[in-house]
């Protein structure tokens, strides 16, 4: 990024670069844009490359009902600081994007946590496995339509 450039004059680039991919998010406190899955790896490329917002600061996932899942990503620079919020929609039935390790080794363990609470495939990682839960475990426990089996016994006594 441009010393002098903000983030928010970064987001009109892309909008302009990508018409049809990237869609601003208006209202949001912070600068937001929708990215097509055809298109994530090269808008983050940009944006750590040509954009200098070079670090991944956060990669995780939301459950949006109906809607899919969306992947969600922050993305900062440090001098000057500025940072964005890229989202991707994907479908509920068969959720796949293409993973960030080779432009950020740090999505590696980000991804596979999303892997294991949302069941989001990251095409192209190289080594997808669950992180948090067991191998045998069934399921992805941050789906909205996971359900739970069955509940423990507190071990605290009632009258505390």
């Amino acid at each position: 990024m441009d010393r002098m450039m903000a983030v928010d004059e970064v987001v009109a680039k892309l909008a302009g670069k990508y018409p049809e991919q990237v869609e601003v998010l208006e209202g949001s406190l912070q600068p937001a844009v929708r990215v097509k899955p055809e298109v994530l790896l090269q808008v983050m490329r940009d944006l750590k490359n040509e954009h200098k917002l070079d670090f991944l600061a956060d990669l995780t996932a939301v459950d949006a009902g109906d809607e899919g899942f969306k992947g969600v990503y922050h993305v900062m620079s440090w001098q000057p600081y500025g940072m964005l919020r890229v989202e991707v929609q994907v479908a509920k039935n068969n959720p796949r994007l293409p993973s960030l390790v080779d432009i950020w080794p740090a999505a590696n363990v980000q991804e596979r946590e999303a892997y294991d609470m949302f069941g989001i495939v990251y095409e192209g990682h190289p080594k997808l496995t669950r992180i948090l839960l067991s191998d045998d475990f069934a399921g992805h426990p941050l789906r909205k339509d996971f359900e739970v089996a069955s509940r423990r016994q507190s071990a605290v006594p009632k009258e505390v």
